[in-house]
């Protein structure tokens, strides 16, 4: 519905699953989530009541992540990873190993719901990005505990702080007394990204300071791409906002 064409003819869903395709489901073989903190309930009646496989996933951002939703998928259904995927899959490695050396060492604070934020923290883990302030007000104790041990997985994750059932209030106050490079989160962020002099990166929703970013992929290895295009070019712009003359380069 966000991405519905100006016809000239008004139409309140363009697309999507039908009601007869929606009832349907319940006959599948499998199903996956993406998002697993937002559908714990549908994932329980979709194993108990109607005996499906089921898998859940947060967010599958980022090269590796999406792997592992690929591989599922394949298992689940039988069927090869199509060599289209697979080209894309080359194209987000290289623009990964192209852009890594923007991202190493950042010191990045990220806010948003449980789900995305598993799988934003999971990509800048893999980029060698520092996570340091993981901030989701309605994160619980069990999300906290998942996101500690991501964050343990990887020498670029030790310093990272989790805070579940914190505002945008306390993210400031960590901005202001623990500076960091970067802020990634939706435009309520705008504000603490503003007075702690930082870069902003728009991911999440809602998204309304800025125009067509919901047009664009954020999972998935094209959504890999954007991240990488968006995150490293903010960290990029911000060295050219901020350096003298004599650092003020045409390569960076």
């Amino acid at each position: 519905s966000f991405d519905s064409p100006l016809s000239g003819q008004y139409t309140m869903y363009q697309g999507g699953t039908t009601l007869e395709e929606a009832a349907e489901c319940v006959n599948a073989t499998a199903t996956i989530s993406l998002q697993a903190y937002a559908t714990t309930k549908t994932l329980a009646a979709f194993s108990g009541t109607w005996g499906q496989k089921t898998k859940a996933f947060h967010s599958p951002m980022g090269i590796g992540a999406f792997d592992g939703f690929l591989t599922t998928l394949s298992e689940m259904s039988g069927r090869p990873i199509p060599a289209s995927i697979r080209a894309e899959r080359g194209r987000a490695v290289d623009a990964a190993t192209d852009a890594h050396p923007y991202f190493h060492g950042k010191r990045i604070s990220v806010f948003g719901d449980p789900d995305p934020l598993l799988g934003l923290v999971n990509f800048l883990l893999e980029m060698g990005a520092e996570p340091a302030h993981i901030v989701s007000t309605n994160g619980t104790k069990k999300w906290a505990t998942q996101m500690q041990a991501l964050l343990a997985s990887s020498p670029f994750g030790v310093e990272g702080q989790v805070h579940a059932g914190r505002d945008l209030w306390h993210l400031r106050s960590l901005l202001m007394t623990e500076p960091v490079d970067l802020l990634v989160g939706n435009s309520h962020g705008k504000y603490a990204a503003r007075d702690a002099g930082i870069p902003h990166v728009r991911i999440g929703f809602p998204i309304v300071d800025r125009v067509n970013l919901h047009r664009y992929a954020t999972i998935g290895y094209r959504g890999a791409i954007n991240l990488i295009t968006w995150i490293a070019n903010a960290l990029i712009e911000q060295v050219d906002r901020t350096c003298d003359d004599a650092h003020f380069e045409l390569l960076r």
